[in-house]
C-alpha cells in the first residue's frame, strides 16, 4: 500500500467568513489553510468562531487516510436546512492534529468568503 502524501497547514493572515443566503456560519481571523497534494487548498476554521447554535451533527462519517475520520454537520441558514454542510475530525490522526475540531465547508453548499 502507498503512503499516503503529506499534508500542510498554514495560518491565514485575513478573515475568512462562511455563508449560506447571507446568514453567516463561521467568521475567523485564525483560520488554518489545508495544503494536500493534488487538491485544492481548505480553509478550516476554530470551533470557537463557527455559530454552533446553527448546526446539528450528522451521521455522516467519512476516513481520509491522511486526517482520519470527519464528522459530517447539518447547518440551518434561515428556513433552509443544509446537509453536510461542514466537516470536522474530533480525533485525527497524528499529522492533521492542528485541525482538531476546526471546521471545513463544502464549496458547491456555501459561499467561503477570504480577505
Amino acid at each position: 500500500m502507498a503512503t499516503p502524501a503529506p499534508i500542510s497547514f498554514t495560518p491565514y493572515k485575513g478573515k475568512v467568513t462562511v455563508r449560506h443566503g447571507g446568514e453567516v456560519l463561521a467568521a475567523s481571523t485564525n483560520a488554518l489553510v489545508l495544503h494536500e497534494t493534488g487538491l485544492p487548498d481548505v480553509f478550516y476554521i476554530p470551533r470557537a468562531d463557527v455559530a454552533m447554535d446553527l448546526f446539528t451533527r450528522s451521521d455522516r462519517v467519512t476516513h481520509c487516510p491522511k486526517k482520519g475520520d470527519a464528522a459530517h454537520w447539518h447547518a440551518a441558514a434561515g428556513d433552509t436546512q443544509i446537509e453536510n454542510a461542514a466537516w470536522s475530525y474530533e480525533t485525527p490522526i497524528a499529522q492533521a492534529e492542528p485541525i482538531r475540531e476546526y471546521f471545513a465547508f463544502y464549496p458547491n453548499k456555501t459561499e467561503i468568503e477570504a480577505e
